[in-house]
């Protein structure tokens, strides 16, 4: 079957900002994401794509503008499936404030039972999210055979649960992934079982760099986190 890449948005205002963002409407790229979505033609140079697909969501059609932008002839589908959790509740709120909440414990330790006040569950993100790979994936080798390559530009938690899916791990263990803005994720599928060949690839090492940061007190980031300066 196709290989997928998978690109989380780049660096947004509300990353820099510490806040959740969610389905929150008007959250851009700021001036470092930016830079990382003009990167991105060249960094896939050379790579065919057969379609982009994208979550609705501003963030996510800023960073494929300079792509599609470099690739007139590229074809661009939406779908919501792909498109953020939904927080509910918790959208717009700053995450320093919501590590307090008893329910971050459960989207830590056992995400698979969390469900956000106003908004959906972790395994329902996870589901629509599954879902819609599977479809793209019959659908991109029906009309461009078996080796095509597409890519989907989406959010942190949802390329998070896509991998975790891909590699056989239960929901409860994709808070031990990571992937940094504008990072680049790489699946192929097979019709026996997918194959994991990037995950989160930035190009550069500067998040190796040990530094001090509210991300670093062994918590996943939930939405996924500024990644490195």
């Amino acid at each position: 079957m196709a290989t997928l890449i998978l690109v989380r948005h780049g660096r947004s205002t509300a990353n820099t900002a510490g806040l959740l963002a969610g389905w929150t409407p008007g959250v851009s790229l700021d001036e470092r994401g930016a830079e990382q979505a003009a990167a991105l033609p060249g960094r896939l140079d050379g790579v065919p794509l057969a379609a982009v697909v994208s979550s609705p969501l501003q963030r996510c059609r800023e960073t494929l503008a300079p792509l599609l932008a470099a690739r007139p002839g590229l074809e661009l589908h939406t779908d919501e499936r792909i498109g953020e959790c939904h927080y509910g509740d918790w959208s717009g709120r700053k995450l320093s404030e919501l590590a307090d909440e008893p329910l971050m414990k459960i989207v830590q330790q056992h995400p698979s039972a969390a469900a956000f006040p106003g908004g959906e569950s972790m395994r329902a993100m996870q589901a629509r999210a599954v879902d819609a790979v599977r479809e793209w994936n019959a659908r991109i080798e029906e009309q461009h055979g078996a080796d095509a390559v597409f890519l989907m530009c989406s959010h942190g938690d949802i390329i998070k649960s896509l991998v975790a899916d891909a590699l056989g791990m239960h929901l409860d263990l994709f808070q031990r992934i990571h992937v940094d803005p504008c990072s680049v994720t790489a699946i192929r599928y097979t019709p026996t079982r997918p194959f994991l060949f990037r995950l989160g690839d930035t190009g550069d090492f500067a998040a190796l760099v040990p530094r001090k940061s509210p991300e670093d007190g062994g918590d996943a980031v939930v939405g996924g986190g500024a990644g490195a300066a």
